[in-house]
């Protein structure tokens, strides 16, 4: 039984003819008529009632993604959540949103190979759940969240995805009004890879960002960087100070994607013409970049999980099986378990826990500390660790965030014992 009331928040799935940019328009689903969704910001610690009603003809289901909250109401059929019924249908959801940070929401529908559904679509906004002691030692605050659209599967070889558009929150690059600084600004941009299946390396030319927080955590040693490179589901909140006036194209570095729209426009006052672009120079991301030097504690319990695919990539696996067909993770409550995550395939794998937060310990051969994420990408033929916390009993599903990998089999679900 739902609880009576207003919602706090009301969200409407439905069908959108979306503007991308002049003479291009799609076809997709959206919350409330408008993509991204909207920027929701919330109080850590305040209970909140959230209404989603479904205008489609087909049950659909919203994550909140980066959230420790109960099964029933995260976000995922596989833990128990009840989907939103089509056809005019509500599905009220109640729960306290912790921890602060950066989180954000999508669909969590199964696709397949049917791309107008789950994150293909305009299904994802920015979540802020807010602790009340943030610096704000910033003067503007820039959601950027990054999708494509007009999916196709590819099967030359290798089964791949392939886009024909590409946005910055929803607008192809010089479609949308100017992100408009001024000099000597200092702008937080809360950036969010919204993408079904492919990761984003970002850059604004001349200027350089400051990551303070990955996937809304704070990071022990902020850095600064030329380029912000996120997989499906990561994000990250970077500083960039404006100390370089003109007008310029924060976009994706890879020049078809950025030409296909992935950019938006970033426009100093009194600066005008064409904003311009700067081949950035090869850097190699890493986590460990805003690592700290604390000695990790040992963990109570250590979990090989190995991923390979099958069958050209139709099947993905873990430890040797697919989902449904899987062995479930099975920890202990209030202990420290570390999973080391094998990835035995040439592609590289955004994973995903549900309700939980981990320390990500170490990416192939480099050890690192005080990185805390709820998605981390898994390099090819590499192996990541990671401790999770057992804090949070209930289901909680794992996957990879990449959508067409997830609904080929690469999912399982970590359950308490004990």
């Amino acid at each position: 039984m739902s609880p009576p009331g207003e919602a706090d928040i009301t969200l409407r799935i439905g069908e959108l003819t979306h503007e991308l940019a002049p003479r291009r328009s799609i076809k997709t689903i959206a919350y409330n008529r408008q993509i991204p969704g909207p920027l929701l910001r919330v109080r850590k610690g305040r209970p909140l009632i959230v209404d989603v009603w479904n205008d489609t003809r087909d049950e659909d289901i919203v994550h909140w993604h980066g959230l420790h909250i109960p099964s029933n109401v995260d976000g995922a059929y596989e833990q128990g959540t009840p989907g939103v019924p089509p056809n005019g249908g509500r599905r009220r959801y109640v729960f306290t949103p912790e921890p602060a940070g950066t989180r954000w929401y999508h669909s969590h529908n199964h696709a397949g190979r049917n791309m107008k559904k789950g994150t293909y679509t305009g299904q994802f906004g920015i979540f802020i759940v807010e602790a009340g002691d943030e610096p704000g030692a910033y003067d503007q605050e820039v959601p950027i969240l990054l999708h494509e659209w007009e999916p196709r599967l590819v099967q030359d070889g290798p089964v791949d995805i392939e886009f024909r558009h590409f946005s910055v929150n929803g607008k192809m690059l010089g479609a949308a009004e100017p992100i408009r600084v001024r000099q000597s600004d200092r702008v937080l941009f809360r950036i969010v890879n919204a993408s079904a299946t492919l990761p984003h390396r970002l850059a604004l030319p001349g200027h350089r960002f400051r990551v303070v927080a990955l996937d809304g955590n704070p990071v022990p040693s902020p850095g600064n960087v030329p380029i912000v490179d996120l997989g499906p589901g990561e994000r990250a909140d970077a500083i960039v100070d404006m100390n370089n006036p003109g007008v310029w194209v924060l976009g994706e570095v890879r020049d078809s994607q950025r030409t296909a729209g992935m950019g938006i426009v970033v426009e100093y006052a009194g600066q005008q013409g064409p904003a311009r672009w700067a081949r950035a120079q090869p850097f190699d991301w890493s986590y460990a970049a805003f690592a700290g030097n604390d000695v990790v504690p040992e963990p109570d319990a250590r979990l090989t999980l190995a991923f390979r695919a099958e069958n050209g990539g139709h099947r993905w696996t873990i430890n040797g099986k697919s989902h449904p067909r899987i062995d479930p993770i099975s920890v202990r409550p209030n202990t420290r378990h570390r999973l080391i995550l094998d990835n035995q395939s040439a592609d590289p794998h955004p994973v995903h826990l549900h309700r939980h937060t981990f320390e990500v310990v170490r990416v192939a051969d480099q050890p690192m500390s005080g990185i805390w994420k709820d998605v981390v990408v898994v390099p090819p033929w590499k192996q990541v660790e990671v401790d999770v916390p057992t804090t949070q009993p209930g289901p909680s599903l794992f996957h990879c965030h990449q959508q067409f990998h997830m609904d080929m089999g690469f999912k399982t679900m970590m359950e308490y014992s004990g």
